[in-house]
C-alpha cells in the first residue's frame, strides 16, 4: 500500500522566501531557567495502521509527560479511512493511558477508501468504487467528535488550532490527488483566531497534516513542494505572528535531520522574525533524503514525536524517539511577549 498518491498536476507552491534556522535568541538544549512550564503536551502524526507503535507511543508519553494537558495528532490517523480502522485506533486509545483532550487533524490517508473495492481488494482503476467524498468526511467527523475540519481547543490554556483540507481534490479535478484546499470560511476563521489570541498575548499552536513549502525537512523536495493549492495565502496569515507554532507531518522525515525546526519568514507580513515550523516525525515508517531528489526509508525501528513545553517567556520543543526511549534533541524558542 503506497503511503501517498502521485502528485499529478500539482500547483500552488509558495514563492521563494527568506528562511532562518532558529528563532532570534533560540539555542539548542534550552536555556536552563528554573520553574515549571505553564503546560506541556505532545504531538504525533502518521499512525497509518501501525497500532503496535501507537501503543508504545502512548505508554512512553505517559511515562515521560504524566501531566500532559493534551495530545495533537497531525493526520493520517488511519491507513485508508475505513470506519473499522478508526475503531481500531479508538480501541488502542481506550486500552492505553492518554490525555483527556485530543486534537485530531485530517490527513490524506483518511481519503483512501475509494482506491479499494472492499477492505481486501485494491481497485485503483475503478476509483472511487462507489465511495462518496461526503462519506469520507462523515467518517472523520464521527471519530473526531465534530462537524467540520477546522477546530479550536486549548491545552492548559494554550490555544490549539487544527486545520486541513475541505475537499479531496480528485473528486473535483482528475489531475489532482492529495492537494489541500481551504475554504474561504476556514481562511477567515484562521485569520480571526490568530488575531484574537495575539491580542491576548498567547502563543498559538497550529496542527496540520501537510507541510508548507520551504519549511521543515523534506519540503524543498519535489514530493512536497505543492501540497497546498493556496500556500501563499496561508503563509501570509501565519507569517504575521512571531508566536505562531505550526506542526506538520505527512513526510515521515526523520527528526534527526537538522531542519526539523525552522523559522519561516514571509515577505510582506512585517514580521522579520518569522514564525516557528516543526516537523512531527511519524509513528509509522520514517524517511529521509535519498540525495537524488526523492526519499528513502530509514533503517530499523521508527517511532517519533514532539513534546511541547510552554513557559511564560519561551517554548521548549523536544524530539523523542519512542523506539529507543531516548530524547533526540531540543530547542528553546523565546516568546515575543510573556504569557
Amino acid at each position: 500500500m503506497e503511503r501517498r498518491s502521485l502528485m499529478a498536476g500539482a500547483a500552488g507552491a509558495a514563492g521563494a522566501v527568506a528562511l532562518g534556522a532558529l528563532a532570534p535568541g533560540a539555542a539548542e538544549a534550552g536555556v536552563g531557567r528554573g520553574g515549571p512550564p505553564v503546560t506541556a503536551f505532545n504531538v504525533i502524526s502518521d499512525i497509518q495502521g501501525d497500532l503496535g507503535d501507537l501503543a508504545v507511543a502512548l505508554k512512553d508519553m505517559r511515562a515521560t509527560n504524566p501531566r500532559s494537558s493534551g495530545l495533537a495528532v497531525a493526520g493520517d490517523i488511519t491507513p485508508r479511512g475505513y470506519d473499522a480502522e478508526y475503531a481500531e485506533v479508538r480501541r488502542v486509545f481506550d486500552r492505553n493511558p492518554h490525555p483527556r483532550k485530543i486534537a485530531w487533524a485530517i490527513g490524506n490517508h483518511e481519503f483512501y477508501v475509494p482506491k479499494w473495492a472492499n477492505p481486501d481488494k485494491l481497485a485503483q482503476d475503478t476509483w472511487p468504487n462507489g465511495t462518496t467524498e461526503d462519506s469520507l468526511f462523515r467518517s472523520f467527523y464521527r471519530f473526531a467528535g465534530r462537524n467540520r475540519i477546522f477546530a479550536e481547543t486549548t491545552f492548559g490554556g494554550i490555544p490549539v488550532l487544527t486545520i486541513g483540507t475541505e475537499r479531496y481534490m480528485h473528486y473535483h479535478d482528475k489531475k489532482l490527488w492529495d492537494e489541500v484546499w481551504i475554504s474561504e470560511a476556514q481562511f477567515r476563521w484562521i485569520e480571526d483566531r490568530l488575531a484574537y489570541w495575539a491580542r491576548r498575548r498567547k502563543p498559538v499552536m497550529v496542527i496540520t497534516h501537510h507541510p508548507l513549502p520551504n519549511t521543515v525537512s523534506g519540503t524543498r523536495n519535489k514530493l512536497y513542494m505543492s501540497d497546498y493549492l493556496q500556500a501563499d495565502r496561508l503563509l501570509g496569515l501565519l507569517g504575521r505572528y512571531r508566536d505562531v507554532f505550526l506542526f506538520s507531518g505527512h513526510t515521515h522525515w526523520d527528526l534527526g535531520l537538522s531542519d526539523w525546526y525552522v523559522r519561516r519568514v514571509v515577505p510582506g507580513t512585517a514580521n522579520l522574525d518569522g514564525f516557528s515550523v516543526i516537523n512531527t516525525g511519524a509513528v509509522q515508517t520514517g524517511y529521509t533524503d535519498n540525495g537524488q531528489g526523492g526519499e528513502s526509508a530509514v533503517d530499523g525501528s521508527f517511532n517519533q514525536r514532539i513534546q511541547v513545553e510552554v513557559y511564560r517567556d519561551r517554548v521548549v520543543l523536544k524530539a523523542r524517539d519512542f523506539a529507543t526511549g531516548a530524547w533526540m534533541k531540543e530547542i528553546t524558542v523565546p516568546l515575543a511577549t510573556r504569557i
